[in-house]
Parts: structure tokens; C-alpha cells; sequence
């Protein structure tokens, strides 16, 4: 067995998982890197969101070379957190990679089972089932209790509301989301011209629930909405930048009137 001296410099294809294990743990240990041996798992959070963010970011642009350099880097806060799960007596790598495979198992008894689920659907009824009774939730429990605990908020508004419409908790038809959100902005209206901004505050909230709600009915998922306008507000103001550029004038300089003229004229350009 090679000592992780050795490890750290293995060529072979089926070890490279040992290898990091090895070169993260030689890192944290004494003579290693004082930056990493300062990290615990709070410190670490904002990483891992980032890495986490910065691998879907390549998912979107379709960028595989990339995703996998993303990918690794997503591999190596998993690998940061065993290892100071480890270094605490608490659990390692291995667990972590037992504990997600037999719950894999568990929850596809269609596949290493005796059950059935030949729809999409039915095995996420299946799963929400087996997940429900692992955690030894009854009927007494809130049955949106933790869902969605730690996403950002417009993908939990998604995630909670899919979970109430599998109890029904859902409009029938289209027209219901629509006349809901129709209602949410008179009821802005009425908040903005009360000048009260804690009734503002609230109702932009529930306008912009209504507008995850109108994206879940239509099967969109709300963040790559959101992503995408991003996306097309950048790509246009830096057209209208260009345009006023080669005008002569500058963004600090430009008044209102012409960047909204260059801006039309680039939405026609690009539209």
C-alpha cells in the first residue's frame, strides 16, 4: 500500500480520488499550507457556493472542457469537508460515499427491488415517500417542513411550491396563476402609491413568488429564467455602451434621453 507521500505523485487512472484525499490531507497537516489549515466548514460555505455556481455557469454555455476543471473544483470542497470531518472524529470520505450510495439503493427499489415506478413521476412520488418515512415524518409534521432549507430564495420558492401541488395545492388551469399575478401587481400599485415601504417590500415579494409560480405551472425553471434575462440585459447594455461610444459620448456623460435611444436601437439590432 503506498504511504500518501507516495500517493501524491500516483499516475494511475483508477487512484486519483486517493490522490486527492492524499495531497488534501498532507495540505492540512503540519509543514503544509497554513492558508488550508486555517479552514474549517463555515469559513469554507461561501466556496462552495461559488464553485458550485461557477460549475453551473459552464452547464449553461455548454463549456464541457471547462465544466470538468469546474467539476474538480466542486470535487475538492467535498473532499475539504470529509477531511475536517475526519480530522474531528466525525466521519470520512468513505462514509459520505456509503451513506449516499445505500440511499441511492433505498430509494430506487424499482431498480434494486421489487417495486414499480415506470414514469418520472411516479419514482419522485416513490422517492418523496421513502424519504418521508426515513425521516420518520407523519402526518403531524408541517409537510413543507425543511424544503428547500439553504437554497437561494427563487429556487426554494419553486421547489415549495412544487412540493404543496403534489397535495393539490395547485391552480387548476393556467388562467388562475395569470389572474393571481395580475392581482399581485394591483396590489403593488395600491402598496406604491400608499408610499408605505414595508407594504412594498412585501407585495413586490409576492409578485415575484406569483411570477415562480406562473414559471413552475409553465414548466420553466425560474432561476435559468432569470439567468437568461441576466444574460440579455448585459448583452444589451453593453451594446448601447458601444453605440454611445461610437457616438462619441460616454455612459457618465450621456443623459437619460440618449442611452434610452441607444438602448431601443440596440434591442433592434439584437432582437
Amino acid at each position: 500500500m503506498m504511504t500518501d507521500a507516495e500517493m501524491i505523485d500516483c499516475p494511475d487512472k483508477g487512484r486519483q480520488l486517493e490522490r486527492l484525499r492524499a495531497i488534501m490531507h498532507r495540505l492540512r497537516a503540519p509543514g503544509g499550507c497554513s492558508w488550508d489549515a486555517k479552514q474549517t466548514h463555515e469559513s469554507l460555505v461561501p466556496h462552495l457556493i461559488e464553485e458550485t455556481y461557477e460549475a453551473i455557469d459552464a452547464i449553461r454555455r455548454e463549456d464541457h472542457p471547462h465544466l470538468m476543471e469546474e467539476l474538480g473544483d466542486v470535487l475538492l470542497q467535498v473532499v475539504f469537508h470529509a477531511e475536517l470531518a475526519e480530522e474531528a472524529g466525525r466521519y470520512d470520505l468513505e462514509d459520505i460515499a456509503r451513506g449516499v450510495s445505500d440511499k441511492l439503493v433505498r430509494r430506487h427499489p424499482h431498480v434494486f427491488g421489487e417495486s414499480v415506478a415506470d414514469d418520472p413521476e411516479a419514482v419522485l412520488k416513490q422517492w418523496d415517500a421513502i424519504k418521508r418515512a426515513e425521516k420518520g415524518e407523519d402526518t403531524e409534521q408541517p409537510f413543507l417542513k425543511g424544503v428547500g432549507a439553504g437554497l437561494p430564495a427563487l429556487p426554494r420558492a419553486a421547489k415549495l411550491q412544487k412540493k404543496a401541488a403534489k397535495v393539490g395545492f395547485d391552480w387548476p388551469e393556467e388562467t388562475g396563476v395569470l389572474a393571481k399575478l395580475r392581482e399581485e401587481l394591483d396590489e403593488l400599485h395600491e402598496a406604491v402609491e400608499s408610499g408605505k415601504g414595508k407594504a412594498i417590500a412585501e407585495e413586490l415579494g409576492d409578485l415575484m413568488f406569483s411570477a415562480v409560480n406562473l414559471s413552475r405551472f409553465r414548466g420553466f425553471d425560474p432561476e435559468v429564467l432569470m439567468a437568461q434575462a441576466n444574460a440579455k440585459f448585459e448583452a444589451r447594455f453593453h451594446e448601447m455602451e458601444r453605440l454611445l461610444r461610437k457616438r462619441g459620448q460616454t455612459l457618465e456623460a450621456a443623459t437619460a434621453e440618449q442611452m434610452e435611444a441607444a438602448w431601443e436601437e440596440a434591442k433592434r439590432e439584437m432582437d
